[in-house]
């Protein structure tokens, strides 16, 4: 990510370690697609566990800089709010 917004100028790195919060979010994403997962490959394909795995782990590996990313939408966004009409000359 970027060290400021272009837009706002706000900086992102707003304290030390501001960024490890969003590791909860990655991790509840990650939840979240495994379970789909398990649910699709019981109902349409009935995999075995072990094909489960390997194939839930190959998508989670793949998926890793789509869940870095939404995952730090989703946590800078629950302590920053966005103003679409904001004007940087005007603050």
């Amino acid at each position: 990510m970027y060290e400021r917004c272009s837009h706002c100028d706000l900086k992102y790195e707003m304290e030390p370690a501001f960024w490890y919060g969003s590791m909860y979010a990655a991790y509840g994403l990650a939840v979240a697609v495994s379970m789909a997962m398990f649910i699709a490959t019981e109902v349409l394909f009935e995999l075995s566990i072990t094909e489960y795995l390997i194939y839930n782990g190959i998508v989670l590996v793949v998926l890793i800089p789509v869940l870095w990313r939404a995952s730090r939408l989703i946590w800078i966004n629950l302590f920053v709010s966005y103003k679409a009409d904001f004007d940087r000359m005007g603050q």
